[in-house]
């Protein structure tokens, strides 16, 4: 059995490996467009071709 001081040691050690390979998400401003309603599949907004006009 562990101590909870190991347990605490071992998570914090954990966490400060892992934080070394974190990187942030790319389009971290899309919530505004996520609560309009815009429906994203594989983070890429899903556009209707019938609103926008054809070139």
């Amino acid at each position: 059995a562990l101590s909870q001081r190991t347990v605490k040691l071992m998570v914090f050690t954990l966490i400060r490996a892992a934080s070394k390979t974190w990187r942030r998400l790319n389009g971290a401003n899309q919530l505004p467009r996520l609560i309009e309603g815009v429906k994203f599949t594989d983070g890429v907004a899903n556009t209707d071709p019938a609103k926008t006009n054809a070139a």
